[in-house]
């Protein structure tokens, strides 16, 4: 008798959707500004503040979008809001390439390039992990937001050629084109939930084959808690807090990525390879970090990732040769990768129904620091001419966040706990 092979949870299809997406948007728009930054300057004479500003208030933009967003997220789904995302996002790298003063670059950038990109490439495709997961969410999350490492590892490389072969009008144009051409035939791959194809998170039998006290069970096993009643929880303030502080850390090494290795002594092309190595370990420390994270208790886990990622910015303080720097590429990735674990928290903590509203209005605090990130970077650089002094302070950023992380306590054992003493 032929033994029948089990078909492959639809949901892993969602995940490779959300997965190929973030590639795109990793690749040619969150790496992809690093190796814009220099050339983009020195043609339309800025400075690395002004250049800096550009990005943070494009993070601005997605900080005041992310409520709004969320809340439209949980009523129609995450498909439509990705295509208005690369619709916007190919089409304003394409208007980009022709300008040519700092207020047509804010008004194009912020207008068309970055004006839904957030929520389309990093709240949508999170969506999907949360509402087709809950027992593998934290891998789910972990292959979609380890892809925008894939894509630093794959694009921006390619990317960086452009620029260097064509210039850097001509490269916004290619962007620009590969995200309509890409990004559109996959998103209209995208399917809102499992209940909406007769399916179960995880892959889980119907419920008539598995009776109602399995049903209850699961509805035990799963939290469904208001934005409201979120907010009420320590669990909830920790969590923003400390991530908009790990985001102020990571997004000012991220954008002046290739300044800060030019800095130690680099080329703009060698810089753009270990930018393009870090997402490539970054990806791995994703499924590593993700695979810890199913079995180990998660705020733990990000507060001991945070110390990892201070020691890694002595050995790029401290760092004379190249393997020394090298030391600091895998160290780093940590900052990025505990994304997954962060929102699979948030996911455990209060599920699926109102997730998307919980984590737009996280993410309306925690953008900020991608906001103040890059522009104290700049300032600091054109200060000092140095960036010793920013590498020490986001040293003391991440050991600040590292204990707001060991603070979470998830809300249904503090209520437990709370019940048990009384």
């Amino acid at each position: 008798m032929l033994t029948r092979i089990p078909r492959l949870f639809y949901g892993w299809r969602m995940i490779a959707v959300g997965s190929a997406l973030r590639v795109l948007g990793g690749g040619l728009y969150y790496y992809g500004f690093s190796v814009f930054f220099l050339p983009l300057s020195q043609d339309l004479g800025l400075n690395r503040a002004a250049t800096s500003l550009v990005f943070s208030l494009a993070r601005a933009q997605g900080a005041l979008e992310g409520p709004v967003a969320g809340y439209f997220m949980d009523r129609y789904g995450p498909r439509p809001l990705m295509i208005m995302a690369i619709c916007l996002t190919g089409i304003g790298h394409m208007i980009l390439s022709g300008v040519h003063s700092y207020a047509m670059l804010i008004v194009v950038y912020m207008g068309l390039v970055s004006l839904s990109f957030h929520a389309g490439f990093m709240d949508a495709p999170m969506l999907i992990a949360n509402t087709w997961f809950i027992r593998r969410r934290t891998m789910a999350m972990a292959i979609i937001s380890g892809s925008v490492g894939l894509g630093g590892f794959l694009l921006t490389p390619l990317l960086s050629q452009a620029i260097h072969a064509w210039g850097w009008r001509r490269a916004a144009i290619a962007n620009g084109v590969a995200f309509l051409l890409l990004g559109l035939p996959l998103a209209s791959l995208v399917r809102r939930s499992p209940e909406s194809m007769g399916l179960r998170p995880d892959g889980d039998p119907p419920l008539a084959a598995v009776g109602r006290g399995a049903h209850a069970r699961l509805d035990v096993e799963e939290a469904s808690t208001t934005l409201r009643a979120a907010m009420r929880t320590s669990a909830f303030w920790f969590l923003t807090i400390g991530t908009l502080l790990r985001i102020v850390a990571l997004s000012a090494v991220n954008v002046h990525y290739v300044p800060i290795m030019v800095w130690k002594g680099m080329t703009e092309q060698a810089a753009a390879v270990m930018l393009g190595a870090q997402a490539f370990l970054g990806l791995l420390s994703h499924m590593l970090i993700g695979w810890i994270a199913d079995r180990f208790d998660k705020s733990r886990l990000m507060a001991i990732c945070m110390l990892i990622s201070a020691i890694a910015l002595l050995f790029l303080i401290y760092g004379k040769t190249k393997w020394q720097i090298w030391i600091f590429l895998p160290l780093f990735t940590v900052v990025e990768s505990t994304f997954p674990v962060n929102w699979s928290a948030v996911g455990d903590f209060f599920g699926r129904k109102h997730f998307a509203k919980i984590r737009g209005t996280m993410s309306f605090v925690q953008t900020w620091g991608a906001v103040a990130g890059p522009v104290i970077a700049g300032a600091t650089y054109d200060s000092t001419h140095s960036y010793v002094h920013l590498l020490w302070g986001l040293i003391g950023v991440l050991l600040v966040t590292a204990l707001l992380y060991a603070l979470v306590v998830d809300p249904a054992m503090r209520t437990e706990r709370l019940r048990t003493e009384s």
